[in-house]
């Protein structure tokens, strides 16, 4: 059995009233506090992290730019670096979201031409200065 201090409660009488030697019970106290102070912040932003990135379209600006791009090089619609560092600059939009769009623009509006075609499967240049490389 577990002993007493003078006068005090034994250990087991301190579990049993929910009051430990470690200090569980302060801590549960102030877990309480903190909840009833801060629960309705905690609750938003764990509602905040939680919900998904609301999908949504790009700046028009930023569209209308991207598309100029496109239509100026309609035959062969891959930027190169430094093309998608200017567009960055130019739209303000992340490399990530520059890359996306023009991945959805040429899945679902370009079309190479039989030249183009050709000259990937051959390995040969589609356009003077672009060169693909089978690895």
């Amino acid at each position: 059995m577990y002993g007493s201090d003078e006068g005090g409660l034994s250990s087991e009488e301190e579990v049993s009233r929910g009051e430990t030697t470690d200090g569980s019970h302060m801590s549960q106290e102030l877990k309480d506090t903190l909840l009833r102070k801060f629960g309705g912040r905690i609750g938003s932003l764990k509602h905040q992290f939680t919900k998904k990135k609301k999908k949504g379209k790009l700046p028009k600006e930023a569209r209308q730019t991207l598309l100029d791009w496109w239509n100026s090089h309609n035959k062969w619609p891959y930027p190169t670096e430094g093309d998608k560092i200017s567009l960055v600059e130019t739209t303000g939009l992340d490399p990530k979201q520059i890359n996306n769009w023009f991945i959805n623009q040429r899945k679902r509006h370009w079309k190479p031409s039989e030249e183009v075609q050709l000259a990937i499967m051959g390995g040969l240049p589609a356009i003077p200065g672009h060169y693909i490389y089978d690895d």
